[in-house]
């Protein structure tokens, strides 16, 4: 599926009746061979990767900004944000152009991963909370595993992962 397609699919979703009723619908992505998602509903638009304008001082994940249509846009990179080892952007690496809620306040920010992969319904009962992982620091990004099809997709906390 190509950008334009999934672009097409998140308008969709914004105007459709979900006939599903306690079920929710994921972006998922790929980074290091494992599928990532995040609420489809959080999701403004996808992008290929630009260049982006550096801001000095900003920690190592932070890759700079992007102006989108007048509006200055933190763009992360999830792979170092998780400690992955970093890796040569590609023509489908791509950046996921998020709007959240923080401190009372929307944000926009966009996050660097290696591909998109598709945009799945699950069911409230196919999450399951994420184990414990002692004091492991990334476990606060999870918010459960969702199963899609015969696939377990790692659930995002987008605050916690987005919180610079």
């Amino acid at each position: 599926m190509n950008i334009q397609e999934l672009n097409a699919r998140l308008a969709a979703t914004d105007e459709e009746d979900e006939s599903l009723e306690d079920s929710s619908q994921f972006l998922t992505f790929l980074m290091a061979d494992e599928e990532y998602g995040v609420d489809i509903l959080k999701v403004q638009e996808i992008r290929g990767w630009e260049q982006s304008t550096a801001i000095p001082n900003a920690p190592d994940y932070v890759k700079g900004v992007l102006n989108l249509r007048g509006t200055i846009v933190p763009v992360i990179d999830l792979r170092i944000r998780f400690g992955l080892p970093a890796i040569e952007y590609s023509p489908i690496t791509v950046v996921i152009v998020l709007k959240l809620e923080q401190a009372g306040k929307d944000k926009i920010m966009g996050i660097v991963v290696d591909a998109v992969s598709d945009v799945h319904t699950i069911l409230d009962s196919q999450i399951n909370q994420s184990p414990e992982l002692g004091d492991n620091k990334n476990s606060r990004f999870i918010n459960g595993l969702g199963q899609a099809q015969d696939k377990m997709l790692i659930l995002l906390n987008l605050n916690d992962v987005l919180n610079i």
